[in-house]
């Protein structure tokens, strides 16, 4: 191997080609010399470019009227000269010609825990919790905040209504409150764009009211059977409608974390519940308008409307039905079950399981036998018409008053499997389905190796997966994430565990529905504790606090199910980055930032400050979760509208507005990652309708706000 370097000869630099080979084994004295001399002139050439770079930086330095004075450009100097230039020029001394203040040690330990913090957020190896309570522990360890204060964002109010309104999430739930919603939907025609604006209509307005991915999975299989029912991919769908859950939780303050957190910003009393209405039913109503007229068209087609096989049906369940003992299908063939009364042709025979042995696509003159397997798959209504005509068992139901409760044997274990064959449930045993969340405890698991029956009380009746026919058994099959599973369990536990599991429950269409009189008193309560917001009679936490406790009292829920209703890892997230939000005000981080967008916006009008403000959040909520951009963005937006021409309700408004239009990643929030699997999405398929809707957002509520809050 031989390269071309340069050789030093007394003051000459002489290239030679030399072969790396005989520096060692020819002559290696002088080998070796001239070696050290190429690496001494290569070491001498960086020195040069080094001592001319700072030449040129002070000369520049010199005429903006700039001393760098700065401690943290002299200590990065020392480790690498890029580094030490950008923080000059972008952090530091602004060169605007203006003489900046030097950066002290406090802010610099904010700006690097605060950098090293993004940077966890956007690698996500770590959960963001984690890395909440790990900067929260930074900055205690450096003194920057008292340790009395340290754990205060617990207490915060942002925190406590957070709690609040996932609690009264799940109580309007449990009510079927949002199922009665769901099922006037069934009533839409086939025409795309009456789908998509009434389906991102519905979810926007119940996204206002209650948590968004909730909204999202009680409204997907609605999307996803009128896909099917028009001959459309759901593709076309499932990315509006979580596009239009995000859209909506601008609307209120309850709608989503960031307006929580924002309105704890506010320095002449929080925002009210509708203060944030004027620009979110703008942008909600511009963007519902957008994606129904011309944006759903920017969606991939990832699947073949015309093949059944590819295209995901919620109602296309694979389940496993038995023949039981005494059956008149006992010695038949499979031809005279399936033709039994009038032909069912929506249900088809995948395998059939006899002595733990399995037969896929079994002929339909094969002879049946008591104990036979079938695994079959079907619509919910017509696996009950089915089951109810030829007296067949759901394999994996089991009856009795207490349905799947605790503590129940397994068959084999004390029950005969005569005790345990069932219909369709009745009673207080109920069935439910419910979609599989990517943070789901059953993802990658089986039914028999998780023991959901004997641990959790829940059984798996059927499973439905997009773009796949399953043909294992159910007792095989791995769930994934986006999964739909009709699950059975005792009517008064089956959300509690849902909830323990990482499920989330659908809209129940004809399965169940809340019960009246539950429906009405959840909609009474809340309604009541939105009046009392607006009344001013109480303050928000106090009141939605208020709603929560008295939903566990009149039996909405138990109190169990209310502590797992809280998603703790977002409280612990908030709580945690609360306080480093208020050490990077404190020591006047936020208005350094500011001072460094003020050099960039000054002479400008407001509307372009304001435009930087929402830009930046969005993007930053985009690799980093919502509520966390919303604290780090606040106390800057507030410092720079001092400085500026812009309102400080303004500059809140324009955070809340951008943390919350996490359109252009799945990452950016749970809803996307919800739909990408059932959608067929790949990451750079949301960019193709987010970045034209977030172009939207901001065209429209940049003008709104300024006309509203300046």
């Amino acid at each position: 191997m031989e390269i071309g370097l340069p050789v030093v000869q007394g003051e000459t630099a002489l290239p030679v080609r030399l072969n790396i080979r005989s520096l060692f084994l020819r002559d290696p004295l002088r080998q070796r010399s001239v070696a050290l001399n190429i690496l001494l002139e290569y070491t001498n050439r960086r020195l040069r470019a080094r001592r001319r770079l700072i030449n040129w930086i002070q000369r520049v330095a010199a005429r903006a009227g700039n001393e760098c004075s700065c401690q943290m450009y002299k200590w990065l100097t020392l480790f690498n000269l890029r580094l030490s230039c950008f923080w000059c020029f972008v952090v530091c001394c602004k060169n605007t010609g203006k003489r900046s203040e030097p950066l002290n040690i406090e802010q610099g330990t904010v700006f690097l825990v605060l950098g090293i913090t993004l940077a966890m957020f956007v690698w996500n190896r770590l959960r963001f919790d984690v890395v909440a309570m790990l900067a929260l522990l930074a900055i205690a360890v450096a003194g920057l905040v008292p340790s009395a204060d340290l754990f205060a964002g617990f207490g915060h109010p942002a925190v406590i209504t957070v709690a609040a309104v996932l609690v009264i999430s799940q109580g309007l739930v449990n009510s079927g409150f949002v199922d009665a919603i769901a099922k006037l939907l069934g009533r839409v025609g086939q025409n795309a764009v009456l789908q998509v604006i009434t389906l991102t209509g519905v979810v926007a307005l119940c996204s206002a009211f209650i948590n968004n991915v909730g909204a999202l999975a009680l409204l997907m299989p609605v999307a996803i059977w009128m896909s099917r029912k028009s001959g459309r991919s759901p593709s076309l769908l499932l990315m509006p409608l979580a596009f239009g859950s995000l859209l909506g939780g601008t609307i209120t303050l309850i709608g989503t974390p960031p307006n929580i957190i924002i309105a704890s910003y506010r320095e002449v009393g929080t925002f009210g519940l509708v203060d944030f209405a004027p620009a979110g039913l703008a942008i909600t109503v511009a963007g519902i308008a957008f994606i129904g007229l011309v944006g759903w068209r920017f969606t991939p087609k990832r699947d073949d409307p015309a093949s059944d096989d590819k295209l995901f049906n919620v109602g296309d369940y694979v389940t496993e039905l038995r023949v039981p003992e005494g059956s008149g299908y006992a010695g038949s063939t499979l031809h005279n079950l399936l033709t039994s009364g009038e032909e069912d042709k929506s249900v088809v025979v995948l395998a059939l399981i006899r002595d733990e042995k399995s037969s896929p696509a079994p002929s339909s003159y094969l002879v049946l036998r008591e104990g036979d397997v079938l695994l079959v798959q079907a619509d919910t209504e017509s696996l009950q018409e089915f089951v109810d005509s030829t007296g067949l068992a759901l394999a994996n139901a089991v009856e009795g008053e207490d349905g799947a409760n605790e503590g129940e044997e397994p068959a084999g274990k004390g029950r005969s499997r005569e005790d345990k064959e069932e219909k369709i449930a009745t009673g207080d045993v109920r069935l439910t389905e419910a979609v599989i969340t990517p943070s789901s405890l059953l993802i990658g698991r089986t039914t028999n190796r998780f023991n959901l029956r004997e641990h959790y009380g829940l059984n798996v009746v059927a499973i439905a997966r997009q773009g796949h026919r399953l043909t294992q058994r159910l007792s095989d099959t791995r769930f994934r994430s986006g999964d739909i599973l009709l699950v059975q369990a005792h009517e008064s536990k089956v959300m509690a565990t849902l909830q323990t599991l990482g499920c989330l429950p659908l809209a129940e269409r004809e399965l169940t529905l809340g019960r009246q009189k539950s429906l009405w008193l959840a909609g009474g309560l809340f309604i009541a504790a939105i009046g009392l917001i607006l009344s001013g009679l109480l303050a928000p936490p106090v009141a939605l606090v208020a709603c929560a406790v008295a939903m566990v009292l009149v039996g909405l829920l138990d109190t169990t199910e209310a502590y797992k209703a809280i998603d703790w890892s977002v409280i612990v997230l908030l709580a945690a980055m609360i306080p480093v939000g208020q050490a990077l005000d404190a020591t006047g981080g936020a208005d350094l930032i500011a001072g460094q967008i003020l050099a960039v916006a000054e002479g400008q009008a407001g509307w372009v400050a304001l435009t930087i403000i929402l830009v930046g959040s969005m993007l930053l909520s985009n690799v980093v979760n919502n509520a966390a951009a919303a604290v780090l963005v606040a106390p800057i937006a507030l410092g720079l509208s001092l400085q500026l021409d812009l309102s400080s309700d303004a500059a809140l408004m324009g955070v809340a507005v951008g943390t919350s239009c996490a359109f252009l990643t799945p990452i950016g929030h749970q809803s996307n990652v919800l739909v990408m699997e059932p959608g067929g999405y790949r990451f750079a398929d949301y960019w193709r309708l987010g970045l034209p809707l977030s172009v939207v957002v901001t065209v429209v509520a940049v003008p709104v706000i300024l006309w509203v809050w300046a």
